[in-house]
């Protein structure tokens, strides 16, 4: 069935049930960044497959809202759809808000499954029908209707990470959270989060593509926990763990029956960010609710000094498996057949044969030429372009190690490339270095160090359309809040970097229909020196792999910017030749030789 097709059909359920407007987010049950197979109804309906967006349906009109990731994919993938793109955050492009006010009718319905919409999210939707003396209809999966062959919801097993990778018990997890609770006058906290509940508990799943995660609600008191999952995923030893800990198990369905128990004597604490609508219309108007972040969110944010350690041996393994790809690259290309598919075929390779692997943590990205300009470019049987001389392949990829997880992105020439090629990866190896070398005051934010990034592209005028970073989980999300460089203002206020805080430093340049270079490396948030001024802080560069010395101009680089990738490719070379074979580490020494 072509898009068109699942539009009209979709058209057709609206109309029986009286919607003048639907919408679709990219969206499951929990707000999760990614989502498994059975909620990605707004990619059946629309053909962009991106991870982030929103598609909104009326009688006449398609649209697709996504950020500046996407543009380029989604143009392609929406070409000939019938389905408008509208790029968030550009100027003149109208917010869904703003979409809605002016294309709902005048008592008109809006209709969409509340329980993929966040609560900030439906109570603006909310609002705005209000104003036009409309109803909202938030029990309709229209989109289930129209999806018939709709993958079943997972029922993969979960599994225990002991104590020698998570570095603290649930109980003393339960503690903290708590005090939370007690300093806000909560007696209990609705959890709807994945990432929340795995960290707290302790566990980790399969639920989700790429996010060792467990489909799961919680609802934590001062004396037990009642989680709503499956219990078939879990073992006799999870079991008994969660007996331990006072956690109590109930069918994953039973969470709307529970919270509609609630009442006036009930102090309720929600993170309207990650609560769905259609959960929170379920509590009795009577119950007192507190909204905040979720405590759970800033602590697996900090992570202690065990999970630092595995950390690094994380990333030393991770690094192994990216140099010997480098060096097989280096060594074979233009002698054997290579594809997009083939070298990210090849590289997961290299990561499976690392103690501890557990799989990737993430869809790879490998994107040769032109396809390097898409940020988020994933290689389909249709697009896998074969590997040629003179051109770029940008690769960004990570693992999940029993150790946590890695996020690296590295460019590579295939032969000599062209002079202004060279000059963008400079310039993103520059702005990188820049960053990760980097010493700031306890206090700031990722929004008060972006620019020193931003700050060599943009006196080339030239700039990239996505943030400087992004948080990391251990064995968890790959995108974790709440840390990020950003230099626009977000939704929240930036989080101040603490100690022990993981964070990716990944600038990028695209030329759409030329070439794309993105360079990463994950840090670690450390501790400098303390004196009359404050608490300095620096960061610690756990990504170990080199970069491409063939597509750098050392000429347009300061004397400092030099030094600064001499002193990290020594260190790459320390830590990882001692891991590698005799040719493999006499070409690591020449790919990591001083400039």
């Amino acid at each position: 069935m072509k898009v068109s097709e699942r539009i009209e059909e979709l058209r057709r359920e609206m109309s029986v049930e009286g919607i003048d407007i639907y919408i679709v987010p990219t969206a499951d049950y929990h707000h999760s960044e990614y989502v498994g197979e059975y909620f990605k109804a707004r990619q059946f309906l629309t053909g962009f497959t991106g991870s982030a967006g929103t598609a909104v349906f009326t009688k006449e009109k398609a649209g697709l809202w996504t950020d500046g990731r996407y543009f380029i994919q989604a143009e392609q993938e929406l070409a000939g759809t019938g389905v408008s793109l509208y790029r968030m955050g550009e100027p003149g492009t109208d917010t869904i808000e703003e979409f809605l006010e002016k294309e709902l009718p005048q008592g008109g319905t809006l209709g969409f499954d509340g329980r993929t919409a966040g609560l900030d999210e439906g109570m603006r939707f909310e609002e705005i029908v209000r104003g036009k003396g409309g109803d909202i209809q938030y029990r309709l999966d229209l989109a289930g209707r129209v999806w018939r062959e709709r993958p079943p919801l997972p029922r993969e097993k979960a599994y225990l990470l002991d104590l020698c990778y998570s570095g603290e018990k649930t109980a003393s997890k339960l503690a903290r959270i708590r005090e939370k609770m007690a300093d806000l006058h909560a007696d209990v906290q609705i959890l709807s989060s994945l990432d929340d509940i795995a960290w707290m508990l302790n566990i980790r799943g399969n639920d989700v593509a790429y996010c060792p995660l467990v489909l799961a609600y919680a609802l934590v008191y001062k004396d037990r926990v009642e989680l709503y999952a499956d219990e078939e995923k879990f073992s006799a030893e999870i079991l008994a763990e969660f007996e331990k800990n006072g956690v109590r198990l109930f069918p994953y369905d039973g969470i709307y029956e529970a919270v509609q128990s609630f009442g006036k004597e009930d102090a309720l604490l929600l993170d309207p960010e990650r609560t769905s609508y259609a959960l929170c219309k379920n509590i009795p108007g009577d119950a007192r609710i507190i909204e905040a972040q979720n405590p759970q969110i800033l602590m697996k944010s900090v992570k202690n000094d065990t999970e630092a350690e595995n950390l690094r041996n994380a990333h030393l393994k991770d690094g192994i498996a990216q140099t010997r790809f480098m060096y097989w690259l280096k060594k074979n290309f233009g002698k054997i057949p290579m594809t997009e598919r083939s070298v990210s075929a090849k590289l997961e390779e290299f990561r499976a044969q690392q103690e501890g692997y557990l799989g990737a943590s993430f869809e790879p990205i490998s994107a040769f030429g032109e396809h390097g300009a898409i940020v988020h470019y994933s290689a389909s049987e249709e697009s896998d372009a074969g590997l040629e001389e003179g051109k770029l392949l940008l690769m960004d990829t990570g693992g999940h190690y029993w150790e946590g997880s890695t996020d690296i992105t590295r460019t590579f020439a295939l032969g000599e490339v062209r002079q202004e090629e060279k000059e963008h990866f400079t310039l993103v190896a520059r702005a990188m270095l820049r960053l990760a070398y980097t010493v700031f005051l306890h206090g700031c934010t990722g929004a008060n160090l972006d620019c020193i990034a931003r700050e060599v592209f943009w006196k080339e005028r030239l700039n990239f359309n996505h943030g400087t970073g992004h948080g990391v989980g251990y064995l968890m999300n790959i995108h974790e809040a709440p840390i990020n460089f950003r230099w626009r203002e977000g939704k929240t206020p930036a989080q101040r970097l603490e100690r022990n805080m993981v964070i990716t430093d990944e600038p990028g340049i695209y030329i759409e229909g030329s070439h794309g270079i993105r360079l990463e490396n994950e840090l670690l948030v450390q501790e400098d020196v303390g004196n009359e001024y404050g608490q300095f802080m620096h960061f610690e560069i756990l990504t170990c792999a080199p970069l491409d010395l063939d597509a750098i101009l050392p000429e347009r680089m300061s004397g400092d910017e030099r030094k600064l990738l001499n002193d990290y490719h020594r260190s790459v070379y320390e830590r990882i030749s001692p891991y590698l074979e005799e040719d493999e580490r006499d070409w690591l020494k020449e790919y990591t030789r001083p400039i």
